[in-house]
């Protein structure tokens, strides 16, 4: 059998990654979401709560016993230190789902694997174990807009966001694709991505095995 082609997605917050992740699970990838396998370790019962727990204490726990998010982004975002320590619980066991989920699907006779990491270009594995990078970019004005648009943050809270993660310019360069989502429609974006895949040489239209699979 063989090896399914591996695609790195990512891109910084606001960017439209997400919405790309899906319209490639539309016409057949199995796309493998590291930020649902996230939630999912830290929502209540997760793999990850108790450690949580023991390393920021019990205040950083929901009384429905998940990840207290509101607190721990305010603590990230004050003491950098702190948002290292909970990534070194959380990566390793998304890191392990993520691995399971793709050997899975390639099992499963997936053509097609494409990891949508937020963080890609910050880690210093994820290069080396994908095929392509693709890079969802626009412009930071309009990431600010959409975010604040779409969750109530105020304007210097995505800044911050922003701030926390790579420069642009960082994520552009390790790209070996871009889609440039600014001030296009759904129809013209669905136009790229499939341009994309086409170029790849990839005829997909299997399902979708592994999207958001916890």
């Amino acid at each position: 059998m063989a090896r399914a082609l591996r695609l790195g997605l990512t891109g910084g917050i606001g960017t439209g990654k997400s919405t790309v992740a899906t319209m490639l699970a539309d016409i057949g990838a199995a796309v493998i979401d590291a930020d649902a396998i996230a939630r999912s370790v830290t929502a209540a019962g997760g793999e990850a709560i108790a450690a949580i727990r023991d390393t920021f204490g019990a205040k950083f726990v929901t009384a429905d016993g998940a990840l207290d998010r509101d607190r721990m982004r305010e603590l990230a975002f004050t003491q950098p230190d702190a948002r290292r320590r909970l990534e070194a619980i959380i990566h390793p066991l998304v890191g392990q789902k993520t691995w399971q989920q793709a050997a899975l699907a390639e099992v499963a006779g997936q053509r097609c694997l494409v990891f949508d990491v937020p963080l890609l270009v910050e880690s210093d594995h994820w290069r080396c174990r994908v095929d392509r990078v693709i890079v969802v970019d626009c412009t930071p004005s309009t990431q600010i807009q959409r975010v604040v648009a779409r969750s109530g943050f105020t304007p210097s809270t995505v800044e911050a966001i922003l701030a926390a993660q790579s420069p642009r310019l960082t994520r552009l360069q390790a790209a070996d694709a871009v889609i440039f989502n600014e001030s296009i429609s759904l129809t013209v974006l669905r136009t790229q991505v499939n341009t994309l895949v086409h170029a790849l040489g990839l005829s997909l239209g299997s399902p979708n095995v592994a999207k958001n699979q916890p």
